[in-house]
């Protein structure tokens, strides 16, 4: 098979060095399964849609004056910058990934396989589809407001029943003007 260095993958402003072996955009939907007592089928229930998946298959080998290790080393500068702790999304420019509407993606996975007679490293890598989460956020009014709906419980309650809970409501039969010890004896005799 014969492989074309082509200038068709950018990922972070930065061309993809080697031979474009194969790039595999996976879209798939989130599909949930019921147990239903009784029944040998499970009803599925669809639930939304996943994250795409971008996977690039690459060969290095040593081209001009730059070996297969310094490609190497470009990608895994687009992977991992010196002192980045946390993936970045980052932007990808592709036909294939462009048809199934991806423009930005987190750098999942990076790894190489070197073969033993053969001077070329193979090169795969793993992208998911970055989706911003928007979270709108409330202005909340001043002052508490479980403090209002507390206050608001309290006016909305029967005056017989305010009358219940203010007043003496009896005591336990276990302290009814009996020592410590005779209280527990009560409390034994108990039913559960």
């Amino acid at each position: 098979m014969i492989y074309v260095e082509d200038q068709l993958v950018k990922v972070n402003g930065v061309v993809l060095p080697g031979l474009l072996k194969s790039i595999e955009v996976k879209e798939t939907a989130k599909i949930d399964e019921q147990e239903v007592e009784g029944s040998a089928a499970k009803p599925k229930q669809a639930t939304g849609y996943e994250d795409a998946k971008v996977n690039i298959e690459l060969i290095l080998d040593n081209v001009g004056s730059s070996t297969k290790y310094q490609r190497l080393a470009t990608l895994r500068a687009i992977f991992r910058k010196p002192g980045q702790a946390v993936p970045q999304p980052i932007p990808i420019v592709s036909e294939d990934t462009a048809a199934h509407g991806i423009d930005k993606v987190l750098f999942k996975n990076l790894s190489h396989k070197a073969e033993s007679k053969k001077d070329q490293l193979s090169v795969t890598l793993e992208f998911w589809e970055y989706i911003p989460q928007t979270i709108a956020a409330k202005k909340s009014g001043s002052g508490s407001s479980s403090g209002k709906a507390t206050a608001q419980t309290a006016s909305s309650l029967n005056s017989d029943y305010k009358n219940y809970l203010s007043s003496n409501r009896g005591k336990s039969p276990a302290v009814d003007d009996a020592s410590s010890s005779a209280a527990m004896n009560r409390v034994s005799q108990m039913p559960y």
